[in-house]
Order: structure tokens, then sequence, then C-alpha cells
């Protein structure tokens, strides 16, 4: 059987394509790694604004994930890019984000950061897009769903991606006493462990996108 078999009927189920995607998502969003860019970004801010705007970065990233979901094979088929060659791609990305993870390396751009610096609103940019549904994500979710072929699939990928805003928004409202208890050492080895964890993701897309080409 091969890779892309084994993922259609993984997706088949409600709960099962909901936990899927959450699971692939999770590791790669990393919502504990945003953070502590989003308590700096929103220092002189009171706390119902920064729960407000933590609310607001969650239904971004929902809505950035969703999109994709639905419109990423348009896409693909409007460009002639086939499914084993999105793998590929997506995988390269996503090793992208990881190395830079385990790398300790920034996931923002030197004028990202400066612009996130001046504006009043970083719930879109740079929070929802791309700190947290970047590339490397959009890209697994225009993998999984074209492996999907009814409703209840779609369902259950919405479902996921719904499970993963709310983690978001959950993390971001409450991640703020638990990063400030824990060391920057601390804190940046869990960041390393995520890494080593969506790189794996990455060479399994990679591979699968590989063996799809040769099969």
């Amino acid at each position: 059987m091969t890779p892309a078999h084994t993922l259609e009927k993984l997706l088949l189920p409600l709960p099962t394509a909901a936990t899927a995607t959450f699971l692939a998502l999770f590791p790669i969003v990393n919502p504990f790694g945003g953070i502590p860019l989003f308590f700096s970004l929103t220092a002189g801010m009171s706390r119902e604004e920064r729960n407000r705007t933590a609310m607001k970065v969650s239904l971004w990233v929902f809505l950035i994930l969703v999109t994709f979901m639905f419109f990423g094979r348009f896409v693909l088929s409007i460009f002639g890019i086939t499914m084993p060659v999105l793998k590929i791609a997506g995988g390269l990305i996503v090793a992208n984000t990881a190395w830079g993870m385990v790398t300790a390396s920034s996931r923002l751009t030197t004028a990202e950061s400066d612009d996130a610096n001046t504006k009043e609103d970083i719930s879109l940019t740079p929070m929802a897009m791309p700190l947290l549904s970047g590339p490397g994500s959009i890209g697994v979710v225009m993998a999984l769903a074209a492996n999907v072929e009814n409703f209840l699939s779609y369902v259950g990928l919405m479902i996921g991606i719904f499970a993963l805003s709310l983690s978001v928004y959950l993390f971001l409202r409450l991640g703020g006493p638990l990063v400030a208890k824990l060391r920057p050492n601390a804190v940046g080895a869990i960041t390393r462990i995520f890494g080593f964890l969506i790189l794996s993701i990455a060479v399994q897309l990679v591979a699968d996108g590989v063996i799809d080409l040769r099969g």
C-alpha cells in the first residue's frame, strides 16, 4: 500500500481526520514558540487588549488554513502541480522551518521584526502570517486536503484546524506566566524538540513524494 493510500484511509473517518490534522499541524504551527514574541509585541497593551489580540490571531490562523484547505487544490490544478511535487516542496519548506527552530534562528526576517515593532495590530502580520500559519503549515494543509474526497473528511479537517486555532488562543492568552517561570534555556530546549519533530515530518513528506513519483 502506498503512502497516499494509507493517508486517504486515515483521513476517511471524521474523528481520525480531525486528530491527524491537529497532530500534523501542531508542531509546525508551534503555538508555544510564538508566546515570547507575542508578549514582547503586546507589552504596551492592557490585559484585555492582549486577550483580544490573541483571539484575533487564532481567528486569522483558522481562516488562513481553512482557505488554503478549500482552494489549495484549485491552485495546484491551475499551475499544473502534482501531489508528489507538492509533498516534496512542502517538505523542503517545513524542513527549513524546522532547521531554524533547531538552530534557534528567528522565524521572522529582520524587516518583518522591525515592521512588527511599529504596528498597532499584529494579529494578522506577523503573528498569524508568517509566524504561525506560514508556508509550512499551509503546505501541510494543502497536502492533507488533496487526499480527501468526501464531505465528512473535510469536516474532520476543519475540526482539526479549529482545535489547533483554539490551542493557539489558549497558549497566547495563558502562556505568559509559564514562559516567565521558565528560563530561556528551557524555552530553547522545548523549541528545539519541536524542531526535531517537525524535521522528521519534513523528511517523511519528501520521502512520500519521492515514492509517489517513482510509483
